[in-house]
């Protein structure tokens, strides 16, 4: 990466105190069938209260919702749609993750929980140090963060995958909501949709397998051919032992801040995060990336069952496995960046088990986090990376929030580990290269000399093209804040001033030797 000249910083400094060319997101070219969200709120953010509507909405998250919506986040979107800014709206709100992290961390504070103080103490207060060990048989807590259909954490049960499923099809009764004047949110089924009492009834007992492991929970087991199996891994690996192909991907998509749809259209609504990296010939301009959402998704065909589901931890507060057959929007994009099967399917299983039980302890011990937990204790990439971390030794996915400090349970041992292994995003460290572009749906290929032109977000593609070759032949440019700006000058000043204070000294004493 190229060292930043002085000349470069001052360019920067210009640049954030507005002495520059402002940058006009394009509108076009956009997928069919699709609208940006700034050319929807023009037509409705006149009517009456549809911008508090719609605002609410979003502030309920949503299946892949990756951003935190606290009240400074609600009134600079706010202010933006009612000031008419549609081009601020289109890059919303294009922080870097220093800007956003205190909006979190306030928040924290007001909801009576400041896990940034807390984890400083000398003893966890949650930790069975000074508390009964976190069980979840009897506790109503542990509804509100595990999905486990009909079963019961205080009931032992035997569940045959032998049976067809007894769970109903698809609906999208409580996905989809109207909200008047053309605009519903959420989502139709997609192709998967015919195999949700399946994958339902799966996701439901690999839920429930991975509760074994917490305290007071009664024995639960799923059979397979006569076999019985105690943990998610097990299961997964009888399902290959018995003639199932069976994929485990690392999926990565755009991920959809709204999930709205307008008079029959897609509404395009990514949230954005400046990288801290510069765009090449932009003039100082940061690379803005809307945020991905990660996720691990199992894909099962075989004899006895077909299903397909996913593990990640959401909005929602909860690490668990899910279905994964509403329909994603064309520009969400995927990519599988890793995929594994046999042994290495089940060791992501396994992994994503014990994550499901450090997060139930983690709710345990912090019952007011804000959000359930989501940003304080990561995102839905921090999951995903941590097992990427232990799978391949590299993280290649932004941003990851978890505070490590909170992990510290020692019943989860494995995992606390895993989270304090990967690098983390909540200090306002520029991120590696290799996290942007890691994170991306879709990647770079040899063959190709414009690597990100799938991309159909106006504007992104140029962006994201002219960066990555800067990557790759060394001229990559980081921008600077206005302080980090400042100090470099002034160190760069003071160093000036020294190298010229013993020049004239130097000069001085030859002077004197001279005359000697």
């Amino acid at each position: 990466m190229r060292p930043t000249s002085k000349l470069a910083l001052l360019c920067t400094l210009m640049t954030a105190t507005g002495c520059h060319h402002p940058y006009v997101v394009p509108e076009a070219p956009m997928p069919p069938n699709t609208v940006l969200l700034s050319q929807m709120m023009r037509e409705l953010s006149a009517q009456p209260g549809f911008t508090d509507t719609l605002l609410a909405q979003i502030d309920k998250g949503g299946k892949k919702g990756p951003a935190l919506l606290t009240p400074k986040l609600i009134d600079e979107l706010r202010k933006r749609i009612l000031g008419k800014d549609w081009q601020g709206l289109e890059r919303f709100p294009g922080w870097t993750m220093r800007e956003i992290n205190p909006t979190v961390r306030v928040v924290g504070h007001v909801a009576g929980k400041s896990p940034q103080l807390e984890a400083t103490a000398a003893v966890h207060p949650g930790s069975p140090a000074t508390s009964a060990p976190a069980t979840a048989a009897d506790d109503e807590q542990a509804k509100r963060f595990l999905d486990l259909g009909p079963y019961a954490l205080d009931k032992s049960e035997v569940v045959s995958l032998d049976q067809p499923s007894m769970l109903p099809g698809f609906t999208t009764d409580g996905i989809v909501t109207t909200l008047g004047a053309g605009v519903t949110r959420g989502d139709g089924p997609n192709d998967l949709a015919p195999e949700h009492a399946e994958s339902q009834r799966l996701a439901d007992i690999l839920n429930r397998l991975a509760a074994n492991k917490l305290a007071g929970t009664a024995p639960f087991v799923a059979e397979l051919q006569g076999h019985a199996f105690d943990t998610p891994q097990d299961l997964i690996a009888a399902l290959v032992a018995t003639g199932h192909d069976v994929t485990v991907g690392d999926a990565r998509y755009f991920a959809n801040f709204g999930h709205f749809h307008y008079k029959g259209q897609d509404v395009m609504m990514p949230f954005w995060v400046n990288s801290q990296i510069v765009v090449p010939g932009s003039g100082g301009r940061p690379l803005l990336v809307p945020v991905s959402h990660a996720e691990y998704e199992w894909h099962i065909r075989g004899p006895h069952l077909n299903a397909d589901i996913s593990y990640y931890f959401g909005i929602d507060g909860k690490s668990e496995w899910r279905t994964m057959d509403t329909l994603d929007q064309p520009w969400v994009l995927k990519r599988n960046a890793h995929e594994y099967r046999g042994a290495d399917a089940a060791e992501v299983t396994r992994l994503a088990g014990l994550l499901t039980i450090a997060y139930m302890h983690q709710h345990a011990a912090w019952p007011e986090l804000p959000f359930g937990g989501y940003y304080a204790l990561g995102v839905c990439q921090d999951g995903v990376s941590a097992i990427e971390h232990k799978m391949t030794g590299h993280v290649t996915l932004f941003p990851n929030t978890a505070d490590s400090s909170l992990f510290d349970d020692p019943r989860d041992a494995e995992i606390n580990a895993l989270i304090a292994a990967i690098p983390k995003d909540r200090a306002g460290a520029k991120p590696e290269p290799e996290r942007i572009f890691g994170s991306l749906p879709t990647a770079p290929s040899d063959s190709e000399d414009q690597a990100f032109n799938t991309i159909t977000i106006p504007g992104l593609a140029d962006d994201l093209n002219a960066t990555y070759a800067a990557w790759q032949n060394g001229t990559l440019e980081r921008t600077y804040s206005i302080a980090e700006v400042i100090k470099e000058l002034l160190v760069g000043l003071a160093a000036a001033i020294v190298a010229l204070f013993v020049a004239v000294k130097t000069r001085r004493f030859w002077q004197r030797k001279g005359q000697s």
